[in-house]
């Protein structure tokens, strides 16, 4: 189950990891982000060696801007301080669309 995030501090600290993270930014009157919450279980399960936290992108909006988070829910990727991957909240609809997202970058 993702973690959820709370601080700038926390976040600063996850995403400077020389390992991979996964951050999704979402928020609590999102439909989608709701949606996305059914299946994510499943999806996880198959990227268990991944860590995977989520943030809300209306208590941390300057953190979703500086890195163009416009739409929700989204899905980034970091190492070393560095956006290695994003999947925009338009292609993030259904498990296949972020299980190939996922495999794609961590494959």
């Amino acid at each position: 189950m993702a973690e959820s995030i709370k601080s700038e501090e926390t976040f600063k600290e996850l995403i400077s990891s020389d390992a991979p993270v996964i951050i999704k930014f979402e928020a609590d009157w999102c439909p989608d982000c709701k949606r996305m919450d059914y299946f994510m279980p499943d999806v996880e399960s198959q990227f268990d060696h991944l860590p995977i936290h989520t943030i809300d992108k209306d208590e941390f909006p300057e953190i979703a801007s500086n890195h163009d988070v416009m739409g929700i829910p989204s899905l980034l990727v970091f190492k070393n301080n560095e956006k290695l991957a994003h999947l925009h909240s338009a292609n993030a609809k259904t498990p296949e669309e972020v299980t190939a997202f996922l495999k794609q970058n961590f494959n």
